[in-house]
């Protein structure tokens, strides 16, 4: 038996009650961007349901030019396929969340970063860009990033939040905007 033998097991009753959702919009008009950590699920820590919102994760849940390009496909796709049914002014939220805890605040430290972009091959300036030390501080960035691209359309608002992992508490650091 290997380590993912349990899970399928478990998805094969899974499957017993599965009913596939139609095409549509995510039910919470929502992408969340999240960290990878074991520990942040946010599934889990919003309660969403399939079908709720897209999950966007990597370490530290950083926007990075992948997770922007991510979203404006599917703003791009949600108005392709929906834009009859959308306000025009109002697609989908992005809420960005970060965490306290993160494993990538050790990339602040030069010498362990450098280890990493040398085990990795990923350049120690991503790297180092990639930490989050106070993911209050960092998050603000990361929604500052996305309503600064160009490639997100103002119908897209974003929000920023930190996810406390000693209280399971999640708040609001940077309140919904819009470019």
């Amino acid at each position: 038996m290997t380590r993912i033998t349990p899970l399928l097991e478990r998805n094969e009753q899974f499957a017993r009650d599965y009913t596939a959702p139609a095409l549509g919009l995510p039910a919470a008009r929502l992408i969340v961007v999240s960290c990878l950590d074991h520990r942040v699920d946010p599934a889990i820590v919003l309660g969403l349901r399939l079908g709720d919102a897209p999950v966007i994760r990597n370490a530290g849940g950083r926007v990075t030019p992948a997770v922007i390009e991510d979203i404006a496909f599917l703003a791009f796709l949600a108005g392709q396929l929906f834009g009859d049914q959308l306000a025009a002014d109002a697609l989908f939220e992005v809420a960005v969340i970060h965490h306290t805890q993160c494993g990538t605040s050790f990339l602040a430290d030069p010498g362990f970063r450098d280890q990493a972009a040398e085990a990795t091959g990923v350049p120690a300036a991503t790297l180092e860009a990639s930490a989050v030390t106070d993911p209050h501080v960092t998050v603000k960035a990361d929604v500052e990033r996305l309503l600064a691209s160009p490639s997100i359309p103002p119908m897209v608002s974003v929000s920023g939040h930190v996810y406390d992992i000693a209280t399971g508490r999640v708040t609001t650091t940077a309140d919904t905007q819009s470019r």
